[in-house]
């Protein structure tokens, strides 16, 4: 059977009918979507292009703006991204990718879907794309404030991702500090260094600093959501920014100008390795099902990459290779039952 993605199209800054033209394209590779939002600019679009497998579904509201989200889910519960989920939840698409709404769909996933069994806390994973490499960090967004037993979760979150969707054996696991000593760091970094660093099986290679995520000498890189959401926007802007000046520059002169036509195709080569679009968006872990986050100002390009990575990360069976890491690792959430004898520990039921 096709893997079946739930797709909310409200949330992209160039609408809706650019959200259907990057799902139809993904949607040719034998994925079968369904399309949440409004009907009229969704059929208008894909008339215009090839036939492909997708349902739309007409779900013209959207809270991708709202200021509360939490609220704007209870409010709204036919707002597109909060059926797009419950479709998940109802058994009816494998995974769904949202369209620029981070606060709407962690809110929609957490009522709708719920933590997986043993999870504390989802997170927001985003690939760095590096030549030859792709760094994987988290959290960026889920979580601006965390404990030790979240990180440690990541950690394992993380290393599973990696795994599964990009392709990695044997992740490297760091802890992103101000330091590469064990020492440095806020109290609940070297905490989390510690309760890291006993396990074997992780691959955790320490602390690193800001300056080592792209160089690629580590595979997962782990950190509190307020971090991690900084540190992605700067690389973002100064790798946009680092762009436009080389441009500028290479145009500057007639010399430039014929040199930059030399250097064209590697330039090209690097502007596409690092285009955050091909990466289609960051993935939320931690629910009961999957859950992509495409940017909100993505072209047609982004979306498409975002609901094949989705359709990749159900094949991968990505939510049970997570799950079976922290498992085996001793990092699920546990607690006791209230009529259970004091020395019976079970796993939480999220």
């Amino acid at each position: 059977m096709p893997v079946t993605v739930a797709v909310d199209a409200t949330g992209a800054d160039l609408g809706p009918a650019e959200v259907a033209r990057g799902v139809a394209r993904a949607a040719q590779d034998g994925i079968h979507v369904l399309l949440y939002g409004p009907a009229g600019p969704l059929k208008a679009a894909l008339a215009e292009l090839p036939p492909a497998s997708i349902e739309i579904i007409d779900a013209p509201v959207s809270i991708a703006k709202e200021a509360d989200p939490a609220r704007a889910v209870r409010q709204h519960p036919h707002a597109s991204i909060v059926q797009a989920v419950k479709a998940v939840a109802d058994g009816h698409a494998q995974a769904f990718v949202a369209a620029g709404a981070t606060g709407a769909a962690l809110a929609a996933g957490m009522s709708e879907l719920g933590r997986a069994d043993g999870v504390r806390r989802p997170a927001i994973a985003a690939q760095i794309p590096l030549p030859g490499a792709e760094v994987t960090l988290l959290d960026v967004g889920a979580n601006a404030t965390v404990r030790p037993e979240h990180l440690e979760q990541f950690a394992f979150m993380g290393r599973a991702f990696s795994q599964a969707v990009v392709g990695v054996e044997h992740p490297r696991v760091a802890l992103l500090s101000n330091g590469e000593e064990k020492t440095r760091g806020t109290d609940l970094v070297r905490e989390v260094h510690e309760r890291l660093s006993k396990h074997s099986g992780l691959g955790f290679i320490g602390n690193i600093d800001g300056s080592a995520i792209p160089t690629g000498v580590a595979d997962v890189i782990v950190t509190d959501g307020f971090t991690g959401n900084i540190a992605l926007k700067t690389m973002e802007g100064v790798s946009t920014e680092l762009f436009h000046l080389i441009k500028k520059t290479v145009m500057a002169s007639n010399r430039g100008k014929a040199g930059g036509l030399l250097l064209r195709a590697p330039l090209r080569g690097l502007a596409d390795t690092l285009d955050p679009e091909l990466q289609g968006g960051a993935y939320l872990l931690g629910l009961s099902a999957l859950g992509v986050i495409a940017h909100g100002r993505f072209s047609h390009v982004g979306f498409e990459h975002a609901v094949r990575r989705a359709g990749i990360a159900v094949e991968q069976d990505l939510l049970g290779l997570t799950l079976r890491s922290l498992e085996s690792a001793g990092a699920l959430r546990v607690r006791r039952k209230r009529s259970a004898p004091t020395d019976t520990v079970v796993v939480h039921d999220a």
